[in-house]
């Protein structure tokens, strides 16, 4: 089954003849509410102290790179990891992009997966529950945006596993990832030039075992 995630009408920034721009997309630092298995969504849950260490392993792991910036969800979790990251990295105060706030899931958030699959099972209706293709909507023109700012350049964009699992499906079109294939701290390497944003590397599963063959 191909999924092509993506919203009619949306206004995408030109790349044009730009040097190819490197953007590695890293999920925040484990939560609370992560270790858990509580949905977060829009609730702004903070990091916790193994999620702190997670992003310092992280901000170790880029350090071996040359990055221009760092930019950040504005949720405290995600914040707090880019923060750890860019002081790491010696780089500026991470930029907010709001477009790259976790996806809302509404009445769902503060549930836990359980709990959520016997909603899913009772078909409850969820309110305020946003669609993949409203988060791909937004995060992926922001991800093309970042890349006319720093042609030819590397940035680091930390955000959520949500965000991240959308730009994954629609780069991959596929229809599902199995769950807890991106995990806090993991990074994944996006390449935007002119012939589009392509996935690089990734922590996550590979597409071909996303089908489960």
């Amino acid at each position: 089954m191909t999924v092509r995630l993506w919203g009619p009408g949306v206004a995408v920034p030109v790349v044009g003849a730009a040097p190819a721009t490197t953007i590695a997309l890293v999920r925040h630092g484990e939560t609370d509410w992560n270790r858990e298995r509580r949905i977060q969504g829009a609730t702004d849950i903070p990091m916790n102290d193994r999620g702190r260490a997670q992003s310092r392993a992280t901000a170790e792991r880029l350090a071996g790179g040359c990055w221009d910036a760092v930019v950040t969800s504005p949720l405290s979790r995600s914040a707090e990891t880019a923060t750890i990251i860019a002081d790491r990295l010696g780089l500026a105060e991470p930029d907010l992009l709001p477009a790259l706030a976790e996806r809302r899931h509404g009445t769902l958030e503060g549930l836990t997966t359980a709990e959520r699959r016997r909603l899913e099972a009772e078909a409850v209706p969820i309110e305020g529950l946003e669609s993949r293709v409203s988060v791909v909507s937004r995060a992926v023109p922001a991800l093309l945006w970042l890349a006319t700012r720093h042609p030819g350049g590397a940035v680091v964009a930390v955000t959520h596993g949500g965000v991240i699992q959308s730009v994954l499906l629609h780069l991959w079109e596929r229809a599902s990832l199995p769950s807890g294939s991106v995990t806090n701290g993991s990074v994944h390497e996006l390449r935007v030039s002119a012939s589009g944003l392509e996935l690089v590397a990734s922590d996550a599963v590979a597409p071909v075992e996303a089908t489960g063959s």
